[in-house]
């Protein structure tokens, strides 16, 4: 069985959390024998654009940013605009693609399947929407997504990953066009599940047991 080592980083501004993972990205394209891992975060208010998104999907000025306390990083991550903030779930895998046999297109695939299965545990029925990377839910008429997906792979390493709004507050979500999207909403566990804190470091542990289960590893 392969043993992911788990990183919690706590809160971490978003550039020190992108050069502590791009470290171990390079380590592991060095090391093809380096053990796997799955970083945990939380990131103060920011804006990350990937880097085939539009500017235009940032829909406020850097003055406004700043009065908002968020900062705003073009990153390297395929996607488009996506938010971070506290109360979201952040995973950083930093794992060897040759490890489990899988490609890119699988592995995108079983993080999805893990936080279907995470937020499942609270009675959200999560599914994939067609073109459109990511974990999505039907609420009040209207496809809203609940985990933002977007990765970088070299040499079959992959940074980066997802973002599961947990207890996120969703209206930072109203100054982008999320994921590059205009017809669709955001939503949170917190706000399907009766607008109540939902315990963070229980999804923490819903999420490692069914990120391990899907990639057959173990959690450490």
């Amino acid at each position: 069985m392969i043993h992911i080592r788990l990183i919690d980083k706590g809160i971490i501004e978003y550039s020190e959390a992108f050069a502590f993972q791009s470290d171990l990205f390079e380590e592991h394209k060095r090391n093809r024998e380096a053990e796997d891992c799955l970083i945990y975060c939380e990131h103060p208010h920011v804006y990350t654009l990937g880097k085939h998104g539009s500017q235009n999907n940032l829909l406020v000025s850097q003055t406004f940013l700043n009065t908002i306390g968020a900062t705003y990083h073009i990153t390297d991550r395929g996607g488009d605009i996506t938010y971070h903030g506290y109360g979201q779930l952040v995973g950083y895998p930093i794992i060897n693609l040759e490890h489990f046999s899988i490609g890119l297109k699988e592995y995108i695939y079983r993080i999805e399947e893990a936080v279907i299965e995470t937020i499942g545990k609270y009675g959200i029925k999560g599914k994939r929407v067609e073109h459109a990377t990511g974990v999505w839910v039907d609420a009040d008429n209207q496809e809203k997504k609940i985990c933002a997906i977007g990765v970088k792979a070299s040499r079959f390493i992959t940074m980066h990953g997802f973002a599961l709004n947990v207890n996120t507050d969703l209206k930072y979500f109203s100054y982008i066009n999320p994921c590059g999207f205009t017809d669709k909403g955001v939503t949170s566990i917190k706000e399907l599940t009766g607008g109540k804190d939902v315990n963070f470091d229980e999804v923490k542990k819903i999420f490692a047991t069914a990120f391990a289960r899907q990639f057959g590893g173990e959690i450490e």
